[in-house]
């Protein structure tokens, strides 16, 4: 019990120093006093013991250093503040006055972005927002283009590199901003074939349905148009009240401007209601403008003359999102229609009812049918009733005589996605392996048909034919009807640029290269063979072949050695495409578009009818049934007519040869071969014809 009390008082010295150089020195001098009274001499006897028996205990060593370290010979000197003379001048202490400065700047600027992204999001649709993530894309791209458009990218591993993240970047923006920009992706998309491989492949994801908009949403633009609710403006019921129709709250489709819901008005009748995104008609302007001042700086960075052709696009974008003006055009398309003995029965368009439309709603009858795309179901045979047609066409019934009406709600779940449309697939057979027991050839012929006569006979041509807008319908005879829908996107030829373009047309399958030239000029075109290769959607063979002698300067490896001088040879071919942008007709624009997805249909069909031939015989009946030419130039060009119809038989000669060899497995049909050729061309323009329009 001793040694481990003098143990503890060791430990004790040595947690308080102090105390035991003061004891030490006690130690040395037993008889002098201590200036601190709080020591005695007995404890201090006692320490000195444990002490000497710690350093009998402890090795030497250890004990020499602690007694050097912490006991002093001098006497104890009480700790003595320096004077203030000693410190020095006086230093004020730190404000961080830029520090503080900047961190309010910075607080001030958050509030402030918070505040706008804020009002910018509940009030105005996310316009700003929308309109600066585009405007910071574009810079970015055009700097990245800028740097590393080059045969050896100090940023990128190739230029296919280079196209592949920037492709990315554009089909994110799309995606993220939606509404119009889904539009003009869409537009972009059927001309993607000029573009590099990386972005053909992002835009055709450009078809895939739109995300819809929630049902208050759309409550809330019928309620604005027409001042009151859905339920009074079509006379439904969600909650299963006799005498009203009912309505689905869930879009049937849902597009990037619009989204259709189904719904059966209280007369019966069953239609189709097409309501705009209630964000739409804020967000149009400033997305038409913010792409507007991007191609501006685009066709200003990169020299390519395309910029006096965008006002004409966002004109006619900006009409389709009026429903009032797709109205118009689906009635007068009706009426043209109606009037042409040789379309009348095989192509109709949907009844509007304008007592329930506005701009921003439009209701017209309610189509069942197969979708253009679902080629099995066009082909399979008919299981459906003798003669009778499939639901809806030609008088025969929506649903089969005897069936039950479908139930009535007794209440609605606004989380539950309910269909109240009955469906219609009794014509199917018993097993649901029928179909519409139609031909190919022709729904396709029928499809050509119509737009020639657009294009050629009536100056108002259908802008959006996509597979989408396609329904195909039995008639009880057993003949196929064609159904189009969404009349938004229209151009209208004026009849001096119809019949040039007819005359075009003629020039390019005779072979009259005095015309082609003296045609394209006037249009400011300066390369007549590319753009009639553009026109038939086939390389033009009967020219001057300007096109390849361009490329003869290039040898073999000069050509395969890199994308970078075939991409440069691309932006001088578009240049030298467009000579004179201002007398480039702006029609053209949508012209090609509309050629473009026609041609992609019929391919996608297995090439069933000679679309080339169909379109030229209606140029040059065109040329004499027009009502605005005189009367002896409407016989003269009769006279052409009958000639050029026997010269066109030649291109039968090649139809029906790609067409046996598609029988026997031997290769693809004719649009097959024309884009295999264009592809070869193009491929010497630095372009790569890759993906095909509706891929994905």
């Amino acid at each position: 019990m001793a040694s481990c009390s003098h143990v503890r008082s060791f430990a004790a010295c040595l947690r308080y120093p102090q105390t035991m150089r003061l004891t030490a020195n006690s130690l040395r001098s037993p008889c002098r006093s201590i200036s601190s009274g709080s020591f005695s001499r007995a404890p201090t006897f006692n320490l000195h013991l444990s002490l000497h028996r710690c350093r009998q205990a402890s090795s030497p060593t250890l004990f020499r250093s602690l007694g050097r370290r912490h006991i002093h010979a001098q006497q104890f000197q009480p700790f003595v503040p320096p004077p203030p003379s000693s410190l020095g001048k006086p230093v004020a202490a730190k404000s961080y006055r830029r520090t503080l400065t900047w961190l309010r700047r910075f607080i001030y600027l958050t509030l402030s972005l918070g505040t706008i992204y804020t009002v910018d999001q509940y009030f105005y649709a996310s316009c700003l927002t929308r309109t600066a993530r585009t405007f910071a894309l574009g810079i970015i791209v055009a700097i990245d283009y800028k740097l590393d458009f080059r045969p050896d990218p100090p940023l990128a591993s190739s230029i296919a590199a280079v196209h592949a993240r920037n492709a990315e970047r554009l089909s994110e923006l799309l995606r993220v901003n939606g509404g119009l920009y889904l539009k003009i992706g869409q537009a972009i998309a059927m001309q993607s074939a000029i573009l590099p491989p990386e972005f053909q492949k992002m835009f055709s994801r450009m078809f895939d349905d739109a995300p819809q908009n929630d049902w208050e949403d759309v409550a809330r633009v019928i309620e604005e148009d027409f001042g009151k609710p859905a339920e009074e403006v079509f006379g439904v019921s969600f909650t299963g009240e006799p005498g009203s129709g009912v309505m689905e709250r869930t879009a049937r489709a849902s597009a990037s401007v619009a989204q259709v819901h189904w719904a059966k008005l209280s007369d019966g009748r069953e239609v189709a209601i097409k309501i705009q995104k209630k964000e739409i008609a804020q967000q149009v302007k400033w997305d038409l403008w913010a792409f507007k001042v991007v191609t501006w700086v685009y066709s200003r960075v990169f020299d390519i003359p395309f910029y006096s052709l965008i006002p004409f696009v966002n004109e006619r974008l900006f009409l389709e999102t009026d429903f009032e003006n797709e109205a118009d055009n689906a009635e007068r398309m009706a009426r043209f229609i109606a009037a042409e003995p040789r379309l009348r029965n095989r192509v109709y368009i949907p009844k509007v009812y304008r007592e329930l439309s506005s701009k921003r709603v439009m209701t017209a009858e309610w189509i069942e049918g197969a979708r253009l795309w679902d080629k099995d179901t066009i082909t399979r045979p008919w299981y459906g009733g003798w003669r009778e047609g499939s639901p809806g066409c030609y008088g025969t019934p929506l649903d089969p005589r005897g069936t039950k009406p479908a139930p009535r709600p007794s209440s609605y779940n606004h989380s539950t996605a309910e269909k109240l449309k009955p469906e219609r697939d009794h014509w199917k057979g018993r097993y649901g392996r029928g179909g519409l027991g139609l031909s190919l050839n022709e729904v396709m012929k029928t499809m050509v048909d119509l737009f020639s006569a657009q294009m050629f006979l009536w100056g108002w041509l259908h802008c959006d034919p996509h597979p989408g807008n396609w329904f195909v319908r039995r008639k009880p005879n057993g003949k196929a009807e064609l159904v189009l829908l969404d009349h938004g996107l229209y151009v209208h030829m004026e009849p001096s640029f119809r019949h040039q373009y007819a005359r075009l047309w003629k020039a390019l399958l005779t072979f009259d290269n005095k015309s082609i030239s003296g045609i394209v000029k006037e249009w400011g075109v300066n390369n007549a063979d590319l753009f009639a290769s553009a026109t038939l959607l086939r390389p033009y063979q009967g020219g001057e072949k300007t096109t390849s002698k361009a490329l003869e300067g290039l040898s073999k490896k000069e050509r395969a050695k890199l994308q970078y001088e075939m991409q440069q040879a691309m932006r001088q071919a578009a240049r030298e495409f467009l000579g004179d942008e201002t007398k480039w007709p702006r029609e053209l624009i949508f012209i090609s578009r509309n050629m473009r997805i026609v041609q992609a249909n019929n391919q996608f069909l297995g090439s069933p009818v000679n679309r080339i031939k169909i379109m030229g015989i209606w140029a040059s009946r065109a040329l004499v049934e027009s009502p605005d030419l005189p009367l002896s130039e409407k016989i003269k060009n009769y006279g052409r007519h009958i000639v050029f119809k026997f010269v066109l038989l030649s291109s039968d000669v090649f139809f029906y040869f790609y067409k046996i060899r598609q029988i026997l497995g031997l290769g693809g049909g004719m649009e097959d071969e024309l884009e295999a050729q264009m592809k070869h061309m193009a491929r010497d323009m630095g372009v790569e014809l890759s993906q095909p329009v509706f891929e994905g």
